[in-house]
């Protein structure tokens, strides 16, 4: 009750005018054609959107849903405490030409505001010649040739330690998290690959990490967060401290490397003069900013390692859904080993079984492409994207957007358009995304933004494909797995789509016929 009185009470008149002001005298409206805009379902007077936001994220994505279901393409006003004014856009067309204009949207500085301790100065957040020169050192690192060693030569390897494991704990009768599977072999291979380091999914960063990240996207739900975090954020801090510490770690390790004989390579030699390429690569581009090259490294690490890994996630989810789906990746890859003559395990060293996974490309098995895309199309790694309006500027639609302003889309609900895909989009149905011959569909950015579109055309996009068709072509071969759990999944809070509690699992080896 101390909190009502004295200081506590002129801090509540203090937000309330400050709120007052915000929607009264501040908040513009917007107008399409010189009408203005139609606002969506419960908006209310002074406070907008806010309480909806203030909602576990699974609601937020059914409103969103249920408001693209109500407007069609038709872009839709929003308002939200502390938000400048900001409209919803589900128009592939608008969403092609923000694409299109990076000049003109950008990251804008309310959204490095609130993400700006995660991610600082890394690719995620910033714009202009400081994200170009870090999107360079990417391309360089995603090169054709690093891209053959990854597939070839450090997915093969690290996929058969998971495909041991998951053997082990399968004779042991175990109960198995796949989420934490799969993060550790993105893990292992980010790691390994970009920056010559051991990494794990359960270590002290990946931990601290998965924390922080739910912590951000609460400050995009909360309007309050400045003052709620005073109070809860211990966490919070404690947990950006050590991605902080774990990021100069990662630049001294490179830094103090030693410099690697460039002769003829074996295989692994192979992988060892790829390791730490990315972070070689930015060190060359930014010199002695360490804090420029660490930001940039953690920024990498959680692009190429989460959204995989908890892409991987769902597809397993959903194929445990629907068995006939899997039945048919099994026959394709039955098909392909057939074709080429060739196996899918050989003998290792210590009689051990190794995994040859290389052998799968997207190409080769066009029906499990088109089921990692149908689960993209249903569980985006990034279900919700945001930019700011750097200059006045008109949509395709007429719509008017004025300088500062928000631009909304999300794509969890764009994915489920019943215009765009049909009248069963909210049903798991991969063949959508196959030709009668067989062969994928593509679609354009704007009709399937899950990588992002335009200059930021997500660059780990192929790296992505060719990493998903060998982990789900083996892990449905080899294994069949039974779900250890009750009702549905959903995601916890973060800025990407982890799946809440993880995927416990029972595993079955199957009697495959690799040949």
């Amino acid at each position: 009750m101390a909190l009502l009185g004295g200081s506590g009470l002129l801090l509540l008149v203090l937000l309330g005018a400050t709120l007052c002001y915000q929607f009264v005298l501040r908040t513009p409206t917007i107008r399409r054609n010189g009408v203005p805009l139609r606002k969506p379902p419960n908006t209310l007077p002074l406070i907008g959107n806010g309480i909806l936001f203030l909602q576990p994220r699974q609601k937020l994505f059914s409103w969103f849903v249920k408001c693209e279901r109500q407007f069609g393409p038709e872009t839709f006003q929003i308002s939200v405490p502390t938000l400048p004014p900001g409209v919803v856009i589900n128009d592939p067309r608008n969403l092609e030409y923000v694409f299109k204009n990076e000049g003109i949207f950008s990251k804008g500085d309310f959204f490095k505001r609130l993400s700006w301790d995660l991610f600082g100065n890394g690719i995620i957040n910033v714009d202009g010649e400081l994200w170009k020169a870090q999107r360079k050192a990417g391309l360089a690192f995603l090169n054709a040739s690093n891209l053959r060693v990854l597939t070839d030569i450090a997915l093969p390897k690290y996929l058969s330690l998971s495909v041991g494991h998951l053997q082990a704990q399968a004779r042991e009768g175990r109960v198995v998290d796949l989420q934490n599977v799969f993060h550790e072999i993105t893990s292992q291979l980010m790691g390994k690959m970009a920056y010559n380091m051991e990494m794990h999914a359960d270590d002290d960063f990946t931990l601290a990490f998965d924390y922080a990240s739910g912590a951000t996207t609460e400050r995009f739900q909360n309007p309050m967060w400045f003052i709620t975090e005073l109070f809860t954020g211990f966490r919070f801090r404690k947990s950006l401290r050590i991605i902080q510490t774990f990021g100069h770690k990662i630049v001294d390790s490179a830094v103090n490397a030693d410099s690697k004989d460039r002769g003829p390579r074996s295989n692994s030699d192979r992988l060892d003069e790829v390791s730490g390429s990315l972070i070689q690569s930015l060190l060359e581009v930014f010199g002695d900013n360490r804090k420029i090259v660490s930001d940039a490294a953690l920024n990498y690490l959680s692009a190429g390692r989460d959204t995989v890994a908890q892409a991987l996630t769902w597809c397993m989810y959903l194929l445990m859904q629907h068995r006939f789906a899997a039945g048919k990746i099994r026959s394709e890859v039955q098909a392909l080993l057939e074709n080429i003559e060739d196996s899918l395990i050989y003998p290792g060293h210590d009689n051990d079984r190794k995994v040859d996974s290389a052998i799968f490309t997207p190409a080769s098995l066009p029906y499990t492409m088109a089921t990692f895309y149908e689960t993209l199309r249903l569980y985006p790694p990034i279900p919700f994207e945001i930019k700011q309006c750097e200059k006045a500027t008109t949509l395709p639609d007429g719509t008017f957007l004025p300088e500062k302003s928000i631009v909304f889309w999300c794509t969890w609900a764009m994915n489920r358009s019943r215009i765009g895909w049909g009248d069963d989009a909210d049903s798991f149905r991969p063949e959508r995304w196959l030709t009668e011959d067989g062969k994928l569909i593509t679609k354009s950015a704007a009709e399937f933004p899950v990588f992002n579109g335009g200059p930021r055309l997500c660059l780990g996009k192929r790296m992505a494909e060719l990493l998903a068709v060998q982990v789900i072509a083996t892990m449905v071969s080899l294994f069949d797995f039974m779900p250890h759990y009750e009702g549905e999944r959903v995601s916890k809070s973060s800025l990407t789509l982890p799946m809440k509690d993880g995927l416990p699992c029972l595993v079955r080896p199957r009697a495959f016929n690799s040949r």
